[in-house]
C-alpha cells in the first residue's frame, strides 16, 4: 500500500515595506521550499486574454489599456484611488480570482510546507488561506532607510505606503512567529534556516 503523500501545510510570509520579507521568501526558495507571490498572483489574473482584463476594461474603459493591449496599471490606480467604490468594485473582482490563482500554485508544491509570500497578507484577509503566519518585522526607521535605498523614492512616499499598509501591531497580532529584522543579511538568512528546520517538524503548520 502507497501511503498519501501529505499536502504541504501553507506559511504566510509578510512584513511591511524594506522588512526585508523578500530576502527571507528568496533564501527560504534556496531551501526547497516552493513559495507563490501574491503580488505575481495579482498581476498574472490581468494579463491579456483573461477574462479579469476584458471586464476591466468593460468597466473602465479603454483608457486604462496600453497600445498593447496590457493593463495600464498607472491610469487604473489613479481612477481607483480618487473613488473608494471604484476600488471596491475592482478588488470584489480581483480577490476571488487572485486567491484561486494562490491556490492553484500552492497545489503544485512539492515540498513538506509551502509559502504565501504577501505584502497585505493581513489587510486582504489571504492569510486564511495559511496554517501559520511569519511575520518579518522591521524598525521603521530601519523600514525608510532601506527604502529609501533600494527604490529611489522620497521619504514621503514611503511614508505613505507605511500608513497604507496594516500597522506593525495588527500584524504581530496575526503573528505565529516574528522575526525582527534589524540586522544583517547573514543573520536574516540563519534564522531562516532555524525556522525552516523547525517547520519541518510541524504537521499541518502547528506544534
Amino acid at each position: 500500500m502507497n501511503t498519501p503523500v501529505e499536502k504541504p501545510w501553507i506559511l504566510g510570509l509578510t512584513g511591511g515595506i524594506g522588512s526585508g520579507k523578500s530576502a527571507a521568501a528568496r533564501h527560504f526558495i534556496d531551501l526547497g521550499v516552493h513559495a507563490v507571490d501574491a503580488d505575481h498572483a495579482a498581476r498574472w489574473v490581468v494579463e491579456p486574454g483573461r477574462p479579469a482584463l476584458a471586464q476591466i476594461a468593460e468597466h473602465f474603459g479603454t483608457g486604462v489599456l496600453q497600445a498593447d493591449g496590457q493593463l495600464d496599471r498607472a491610469a487604473l490606480r489613479k481612477l481607483i484611488f480618487e473613488v473608494p467604490e471604484e476600488r471596491r468594485w475592482l478588488e470584489a473582482l480581483l480577490h476571488p480570482l487572485i486567491a484561486q490563482e494562490i491556490a492553484a500554485h500552492l497545489a503544485r508544491a512539492q515540498s513538506p510546507y509551502a509559502i504565501l509570500v504577501s505584502p497585505l497578507l493581513i489587510e486582504s484577509g489571504q492569510y486564511k488561506m495559511t496554517q501559520r503566519v511569519l511575520v518579518i518585522d522591521a524598525p521603521e526607521h530601519l523600514q525608510i532607510e532601506r527604502t529609501l535605498q533600494r527604490d529611489q523614492t522620497s521619504e514621503q512616499q514611503v511614508q505613505a505606503i507605511l500608513k497604507a499598509q496594516s500597522s506593525r501591531q495588527d500584524r504581530i497580532s496575526h503573528a505565529d512567529d516574528v522575526v525582527v529584522n534589524d540586522r544583517d543579511l547573514a543573520w536574516l538568512h540563519s534564522e531562516v534556516e532555524r525556522l525552516h528546520h523547525f517547520y519541518l517538524t510541524l504537521r499541518g503548520g502547528q506544534s
